[in-house]
Formats: structure tokens, C-alpha cells, sequence
């Protein structure tokens, strides 16, 4: 239902927003406790929907190329007379209880201005409201973490390594070189050219890992001869090396890896990986 709606909602010329607004389950749906918005949300699968289809863009000229997020924040804020105006709006709305509305005015005050001690608290507040209100879990997770972040800031540690090391373990390894590549700084490696052999001594399987053109690329493949580096080791050692638990360095003067080619170049190669960053702030510039 959520699929073919919003399709006929978008034929008719409904943007996404809109037809999240608009969408709403039949009355016999609504009666079926176990599809009711307790994980995804109708107004949240009717906007994937959408973009699924059409991608992201709603269809007005104004959404192609909008500002950055903080310079329309600052601009917005001075639109409407200053950062006291703004919050006194928000107050307002706040106390009558459109939260949409209150955290809509305050994530400009915000981003504006993220020394704003008190709009950071009443948005914190806000967010309280609207996460006691979703029925969804990671909905009413996000609104909630929100509020943690403006009262405490960002998490300072990242995530434990042992959280992904078995899901990593367990992800084939194709999908996991696609996942590295995905890790690679594209602006760095732009001008290089680098063939790197891996030979897995655990599963006697080999891949060639190219970057040209500012992106990494396997196959698997016999070795080149013309490679700049060829790697003998196995896929557990592999997946630390290239998520950085351990040192290449360090590996090198033991019996875990047999190393050919150069050096340079293989650690030219480590160094454009960038690993995601688990600390970043969501409601903060």
C-alpha cells in the first residue's frame, strides 16, 4: 500500500514531505497491531519509496543547490530578528505543544550558534517531547540521542573494535574490500596508480586491488607480475591490516605476512584509507 500510494501521491505531483504528510493506512491496515510504526514508519518507507524511484530530489529548483546547513541556519536566524526572537518563537510553540515546529526554529538557533546554551536546552526538551511521543524505536532512539548530544556533547570514545570484528569476520571478502574501498580519500589518491597482489593463505584465493583515478577496485585474479606490492597472508590478518587493529610495520618483521614489491607504495596505499569516524555530532554543526 505505502508503495503503490505514494507513486499514484507522486504521479500527481506530491514531493516527498508532502507525501509523507498525506499517506495514511486504510483502516483495515491500521487495525493489524504487527504493521504498525514500532521500527520504519509509514511517513519514513513512503519517503524511501520516493527516492527509490525518483532519487532525491523533490522537484523544485529551490532543493537543487541549498545552502549549507550552518550558513542557512545563520541566515534564517537573522531573518527572523536575531537568536532571542528566534527562541522566543520556539518557547511559544513549545509550550503549546508543536514540537515539530519548536525543534524545526531551534536546529537553526543551534547550528547558528552551538555556544547557544539555552536554545540547546530547550531543543534538548523538545527532542524529549517528540521521542516520548514516536511509536517508533529507532525514531524515538534518534530524537532521544539527540537530547543526549545537546546536553553532553558528542560521544569522546568510538566504538569498541570488538563490536564489528565479528561481523566483519563473518562478511565475505569480496563485500569487505568493497567496503575498504569505500574507506578510500578520494582527493588523496587522486593521481595515483597502484596494483597491489593479495594472495589468501587460509582460503588459497588471490585479488588484485587496484586504485587509479581516485578509487580502489578488486578482483580476483592471478597475481600481476607488474604489481607494485604482492601480500601472502591470511584473511583475518588481511581484515586487521586494512582496518588498522594492527600495524603493517609490524607485521612485516614476523611469519603472519611474506611481503614483496614496495614498501613505499604498500604504505602509500594504507595511508588513504580514512575509517569512519564513530564520535561525530548529529544535531551540532
Amino acid at each position: 500500500y505505502i508503495h503503490d500510494h505514494t507513486l499514484r501521491l507522486a504521479g500527481l505531483g506530491l514531493t516527498p514531505t508532502e507525501i509523507a504528510e498525506a499517506i495514511e493506512l486504510p483502516n483495515e491496515l491500521q487495525q493489524a497491531l504487527h504493521i504498525h510504526d514500532y521500527y520504519g514508519t509509514v511517513k519514513h518507507n513512503a519517503k524511501a519509496v520516493y527516492q527509490f524511484y525518483f532519487g532525491w530530489y523533490d522537484g523544485n529548483p529551490a532543493s537543487l543547490d541549498p545552502l549549507p546547513v550552518t550558513d542557512r541556519a545563520t541566515r534564517y536566524v537573522e531573518a527572523l530578528g536575531g537568536a532571542q526572537a528566534l527562541q522566543q518563537l520556539a518557547i511559544s510553540a513549545y509550550d503549546s505543544g508543536d514540537y515539530r515546529w519548536a525543534a524545526e526554529l531551534l536546529n537553526h538557533a543551534v547550528f547558528a550558534d552551538p555556544a547557544n546554551v539555552s536554545a540547546k536546552a530547550l531543543l534538548a526538551k523538545t527532542y524529549d517531547q517528540l521521542g516520548y511521543q514516536a511509536e517508533s524505536g529507532p525514531w524515538r532512539d534518534e530524537y532521544l540521542t539527540g537530547a543526549l548530544e545537546l546536553r553532553h556533547g558528542a560521544p569522546e570514545e568510538p566504538l569498541p573494535t570488538g563490536l564489528v570484528r565479528g561481523l566483519l569476520a563473518a562478511t565475505p571478502i569480496e563485500r569487505f574490500l568493497e567496503l575498504i574501498a569505500a574507506t578510500v580519500d578520494g582527493p588523496a589518491a587522486s593521481g595515483k596508480d597502484l596494483v597491489i597482489n593479495i594472495q589468501l593463505t587460509d582460503t588459497d584465493r588471490h585479488f588484485v586491488v587496484v586504485v587509479h583515478n581516485g578509487v580502489m577496485r578488486h578482483r580476483e585474479s592471478p597475481p600481476r607480475e607488474a604489481a607494485n606490492a604482492t601480500l601472502r597472508i591470511t584473511r583475518p590478518m588481511l581484515i586487521a591490516i586494512l582496518t588498522k587493529q594492527v600495524s603493517f610495520r609490524e607485521l612485516l618483521t614476523t611469519e603472519a605476512l611474506e611481503f614483496e614489491g614496495s614498501l613505499i607504495d604498500m604504505l602509500s596505499l594504507l595511508a588513504l584509507l580514512d575509517p569512519p569516524d564513530t564520535t561525530f555530532p548529529i544535531v551540532t554543526p
